[in-house]
C-alpha cells in the first residue's frame, strides 16, 4: 500500500540530495492564483456583494448577511457537548500557558550617554483568522489561531469559516468562538474570505494580518494578496514523518501514519527506519487497520500516493539526515534514544518525542500550536505563535551631545554613499557645512 524507497548501502562518499528523495504531493499554487484572481479583484471592487455571490457560487448558500449573529454563537456554546467543552477548555488553557511563556519584553539599550535604542514589542492591531470547514470542521484551529492572538494583545479579532447548508459555520466552531470571547465571526470561506479580510467588505473592516490554514485556493489568495495584507504562511497538504528504530511499536507507527492521512488525499505519511523488520510490521498493521478507518478511502489514497513512503536507511544517523532534509510539518521520534536525538533535529515544524507523544496530541491538547510550516518550509520558517501577532519597533532617542559624538561619522558614511542630504540633516543640528 505504501511505497518503499531504499537508501541503504550507498558507496562511501556518495552525495545524495535527500530533499529530492521523498516526493511531495503536487500543489500548484501558481495555477490556483489565476483561478482566485478574479474572485479577489471582484471583492476589492464590489465588496460584500461580491462576497455573497462567491459564497452562493462555491458553497451553494445564499446569504443576505455573512456575519454570524452573536446570539447564534451563544446558542452554539449552550448546546455544546459537555465533554467537548471540557476538552476545549483544557486545550485553551494549555496553549494559553505556553503562549504566555513566549511573550517577549521590550528591551532598551544605552548606546552611549544620552543615546538609547529601544526594541518595542507591539501587537498587530487587527487580524483575520481563517478556519477551514471542508472535510472536517476544524474547531481546534479556532483555538490555535485565537489564543496566541489574544495573548499577544491583538485588539481586534475577526474570524471566518465556510458556511454549511444552514448558512452558518459548523456549530462546534461557533461554540469555540463564543468560549474564547470572539464575537466577530463570518460565514465566508475560500478565496473570498481572504479577500474580504484584505480589502474589507460590509461589516468586516480590512485587517493587517491573516492567519490560518486552508485549501489551495485559500493559499493562492494569500499569495496573491501579500502586497495588501500580511500572512502567516502558505500552508500546503499536511505531512508526518516518523523516524523509528527496530524497537518502535509498529501499531503506534501505523496509527500515526493513518491519522495524518485522514486529513486529505494529498496528505503525506513518511516512515524513515533502519529496520526492514519494523517496516514489514508497519505494513501489516496498516493493512489490518485501514479497513477499520472511518475515512478509509481517503486514507488509502494518501498512503498509496507518491507523497507517502517508507524510507529504509542504514542507520539512525542517515535517517536524521533524511528527515532534516525533508523538513516535515510534524516529526515523530520513536527511537530508543529519542530524548537525546531531538537536539540533532534542525528542520521540523514540531517534534514529538517518544512513543507517548503522537502528533494528534499536538493537534489538540499538548499546549503546542498545530498551525505549522509545510512543504519543507520548516527549513526556514516557524509555526504560528505569539510572535506572529507582534511587531518589533525600534525607538531611537538621542540628545544633542550624543548626536555630536557620532554625527561626523554619519556625515562621512552619507558622503560615501553619495547621499549628501542625509549628512546635511545631521550637520544642520551639530554645525558644519
Amino acid at each position: 500500500m505504501i511505497q518503499r524507497l531504499d537508501l541503504r548501502g550507498m558507496p562511501a562518499g556518495t552525495s545524495v540530495d535527500y530533499r529530492a528523495v521523498v516526493p511531495r504531493a503536487p500543489f500548484d499554487v501558481d495555477a490556483a492564483v489565476e483561478h482566485v484572481r478574479p474572485i479577489c479583484d471582484d471583492v476589492r471592487k464590489r465588496g460584500l456583494d461580491a462576497v455573497r455571490e462567491a459564497t452562493k457560487r462555491y458553497d451553494g448558500v445564499e446569504l443576505e448577511d455573512v456575519r454570524v449573529p452573536v446570539d447564534a454563537l451563544r446558542e452554539a456554546l449552550a448546546s455544546l457537548d459537555d465533554e467537548v467543552r471540557s476538552a476545549l477548555e483544557v486545550s485553551i488553557d494549555r496553549l494559553r500557558r505556553t503562549c504566555a511563556a513566549e511573550l517577549e519584553s521590550d528591551v532598551t539599550t544605552q548606546i552611549a550617554p544620552g543615546a538609547t535604542v529601544e526594541r518595542r514589542i507591539v501587537p498587530v492591531e487587527r487580524v483575520g483568522l481563517y478556519v477551514p470547514g471542508g472535510r472536517a470542521p476544524l474547531v481546534s484551529s479556532v483555538v490555535m489561531n485565537v489564543v496566541p492572538a489574544q495573548v499577544a494583545g491583538v485588539a481586534s479579532i475577526a474570524l471566518s469559516s465556510p458556511p454549511g447548508p444552514d448558512g452558518r459555520p459548523h456549530p462546534t466552531v461557533l461554540a469555540a468562538c463564543a468560549l474564547l470571547g470572539v464575537d466577530e465571526v463570518y460565514a465566508v470561506g475560500g478565496a473570498q474570505a481572504i479577500a474580504m479580510f484584505a480589502h474589507g467588505a460590509g461589516e468586516c473592516r480590512a485587517v493587517d494580518l491573516v492567519t490560518g490554514p486552508g485549501n489551495i485556493y485559500v493559499v493562492a489568495a494569500k499569495r496573491l494578496l501579500t502586497a495588501v495584507v500580511g500572512i502567516d504562511a502558505e500552508a500546503g497538504p499536511t505531512e508526518i514523518a516518523v523516524l523509528a528504530d527496530a524497537g518502535a511499536d509498529a501499531a503506534y507507527v501505523a496509527v500515526d501514519l493513518i491519522s495524518q492521512a485522514e486529513h486529505d488525499p494529498h496528505a503525506a505519511s513518511v516512515l524513515v527506519t533502519d529496520s526492514e523488520a519494523l517496516a514489514d510490521r508497519v505494513d501489516a498493521e496498516l493493512a489490518h487497520r485501514l479497513p477499520q478507518a472511518r475515512h478509509a478511502e481517503r486514507v488509502e489514497t494518501a498512503l498509496s500516493s507518491e507523497q507517502s513512503a517508507t524510507v529504509l536507511v542504514d542507520d539512525i544517523d542517515q535517517g536524521l539526515d533524511v528527515v532534516n532534509a525533508y523538513g516535515a510539518e510534524h516529526l515523530e521520534l520513536q527511537t530508543a534514544d529519542a530524548s537525546a536525538l531531538v537536539a540533532r533535529v534542525r528542520n521540523a515544524g514540531a517534534v514529538f518525542v517518544g512513543a507517548y507523544a503522537p502528533v494528534s496530541l499536538g493537534d489538540y491538547s499538548a499546549g503546542s500550536n498545530h498551525v505549522l510550516p509545510t512543504a519543507g518550509s520548516a527549513r526556514y520558517s516557524s509555526g504560528l505563535s505569539v510572535r506572529a501577532f507582534c511587531k518589533n519597533m525600534q525607538v531611537v532617542s538621542y540628545d544633542e551631545a550624543a548626536l555630536r559624538e557620532v554625527g561626523p561619522g554619519v556625515v562621512a558614511l552619507a558622503e560615501a554613499e553619495n547621499l549628501p542630504s542625509h549628512g546635511a540633516a545631521v550637520s544642520a543640528r551639530i554645525g558644519g557645512a
